[in-house]
């Protein structure tokens, strides 16, 4: 799918990976998706990928609150973390979530994409595509935070239960 350029597209880039998401993960067995991941990863296993997905969208909620309603300047892409430090952030992620269940996981993602999706609804092309239409943003546009933290991170995150399931159904057959 070639990048959004219109709401409409963002929208039905976000909404229509999502569904593909939770169509790949429907389709895994219960073995599937409680097993860790056979090859080396922060990630360990799907809980730890959803969590991932929704603690970005929590991220790009707060940017969004910051940024775009209170007229701010969001620290992104967290507090005390630069862009260059994205391994360390990740990895902190990964270890606030590790108490998380499965079904939580799943539960949270589903909320925090219905939310980000219900903004993105709100919002008009020039607020979404207008290069600078929020000072926070400086040279990009909003649509540039959405895009990474919707269907490119379900995309990213569809690579990678495809491949733990390459592996685990390689091995099971054996």
């Amino acid at each position: 799918m070639a990048k959004p350029k219109t709401k409409e597209q963002l929208l039905t880039a976000g909404n229509e990976t999502f569904a593909k998401l939770q169509e790949l993960i429907g389709k895994m067995s219960v073995p599937e998706q409680i097993a860790t991941f056979l090859f080396e990863d922060r990630d360990k296993n799907l809980r730890d990928v959803l969590i991932h997905l929704y603690e970005w969208h929590q991220m790009m909620l707060e940017w969004y609150e910051v940024g775009c309603l209170n007229q701010g300047t969001p620290q992104t892409p967290a507090q005390e973390y630069k862009w260059n430090q994205l391994p360390l952030l990740n990895h902190e992620i990964w270890l606030k979530y590790q108490a998380t269940s499965l079904a939580a996981a799943k539960e949270l993602l589903l909320g925090s994409h219905r939310k980000v999706m219900a903004i993105i609804e709100e919002l008009s092309d020039e607020e979404l595509f207008e290069k600078g239409y929020y000072p926070w943003t400086k040279t990009t546009n909003l649509a540039a935070y959405f895009i990474p933290n919707t269907s490119g991170h379900y995309n990213w995150a569809m690579t990678k239960l495809k491949k733990h399931l390459r592996g685990y159904r390689g091995v099971s057959r054996l």
